[in-house]
């Protein structure tokens, strides 16, 4: 069924955005060069949404790893436009920690360098992956494109770390586009070591040479223009009759509502929500994510940019590198991390030792000595589950929300799994879907 939004840009009541990250800025950006007033809610102290970047003592870091992969045009135009000449492109260099060795991302295509048993396992596997079987889930997507082997050590354990859920749980359709499947010649070439092609949406990359990804955000926030921003407030109540907000004590009206909160947020804030909505919002599951920044005293042992770790004997999945993609990311001479913990309720203090020696068993640092100090972090909302609820859940929710005026957008509002590229084309092409509604242009 196709709805007709309830948009009408030609009252004095602007279009509210609701959330300041990347997609509420690339909206308001857009209706603002089209004439369309807006007026944009941020419950932090400044934009950004996970685009941020923390500093302490000159060293630079991101909410985890935000590296930059653009393949549209125009938000290639944008920016460059934002930031000239303050963006370098980075070749990708990533590799898989386990059996006590460093292999080359994707594992499914690298398997030299690994026990010869292990590799053994994996070809055979490989080979006799059932081609009948048709993936319902994430494991039968694994299983039937990369066989028992591969499936049983990485892509089993690893996702299982990355989501906190088993991949049994997640259904296939979400990760066409961020899992590389691998040719037959591939797996036989990366298996005895003849270096198949780099493989991946993310082989390569952009990255600020200073200033973390926070550079790009605050580049993007000094084009607005045509509306307000107001940070440190958050929308209590939305009236969807009265097309009202309350916000910090104010009645704000609206003609329309961009929504890149997310989605449960957005559905606990409306006010008399059908028992329908509250039902298919009670299915929305999210896994937080808590993680280490890391000082170092002296640039990192590792030459790479990020490393996966399947194995549960670590208490990582994860570690990244900023200053080995970008030297400015910490004071010259030393060197900065991320470290994404597979414990979501660990605590510093119980966790660093391990994390230490993990980090120097995979040769990242030294040993404690090489740590200057580190820092807990956690996101609330990092990777939307979706699991076998999901699709049932949102396509109830979504287009009751649209219908009405209200555009839930970006990562966390559209209830996703995406990138800071497609946020921005969210923020986009939201503003041209209101100025269409507005003019009652199909």
């Amino acid at each position: 069924m196709r709805y007709k939004a309830r948009v009408d840009v030609s009252t004095d009541a602007p279009v509210a955005l609701v959330g300041g990250g990347l997609t509420g800025i690339s909206a308001a950006l857009h209706l603002g060069t089209r004439g369309i007033p807006w007026r944009l809610f941020e419950k932090r102290e400044r934009l950004g949404g996970h685009a941020r970047t923390d500093v302490r003592d000159g060293f630079h870091f991101d909410q985890t790893g935000h590296w930059l992969h653009l393949r549209d045009d125009g938000v290639k135009r944008l920016v460059n436009e934002a930031l000239p000449g303050q963006l370098q492109p980075v070749a990708r260099k990533s590799r898989i920690f386990s059996h006590g060795v460093l292999t080359r991302y994707p594992f499914q295509a690298n398997l030299h360098g690994l026990p010869p048993d292990v590799i053994k396992e994996c070809l055979l596997g490989y080979l006799a992956r059932p081609a009948d079987l048709a993936p319902v889930t994430f494991e039968d997507f694994c299983l039937r494109h990369f066989g028992e082997g591969i499936s049983r050590h990485f892509m089993i354990p690893y996702n299982a770390r990355l989501w906190g859920v088993h991949p049994r749980e997640i259904t296939a359709e979400w990760c066409q586009r961020f899992v590389p499947i691998p040719k037959l010649e591939d797996v036989v070439a990366g298996a005895v070591g003849a270096s198949p092609p780099e493989l991946g949406y993310n082989v390569s990359f952009l990255y600020p040479k200073t200033g973390g990804i926070e550079t790009l955000t605050r580049a993007l926030a000094t084009r607005l223009s045509g509306g307000q921003v107001a940070v440190g407030v958050d929308p209590e109540r939305i009236d969807l009759g009265q097309r009202t907000m309350q916000v910090g004590g104010e009645t704000v009206r609206f003609s329309a509502l961009v929504a890149s909160l997310p989605l449960p947020e957005l559905l606990r804030r409306i006010v008399d929500l059908p028992a329908e909505l509250e039902k298919a919002g009670s299915q929305l599951r999210c896994t937080a994510v808590r993680y280490l920044n890391v000082a170092l005293k002296t640039p990192p042992a590792m030459e790479h940019h990020w490393l996966y770790v399947p194995e549960e004997r670590y208490p990582f999945y994860r570690v990244g590198c900023y200053t080995n993609a970008a030297p400015g990311s910490a004071p010259a001479g030393r060197g900065s991390l991320y470290v994404e913990l597979a414990d979501r309720s660990a605590t510093e203090a119980a966790v660093l030792p391990d994390v230490i020696a993990g980090l120097a068993a995979a040769g990242v640092i030294t040993g404690p000595e090489h740590v200057l100090f580190s820092e807990l972090r956690e996101i609330e909302y990092a990777y939307v589950v979706f699991d076998h609820a999901y699709y049932g859940a949102t396509s109830t929710i979504l287009p009751w929300l649209e219908a009405r005026g209200i555009y839930p957008r970006g990562r966390y509002g559209s209830w996703t799994y995406n990138g800071m590229e497609d946020c921005i084309l969210a923020g986009r092409d939201v503003a041209e879907t209101i100025a269409r509604a507005g003019t009652g242009t199909p």
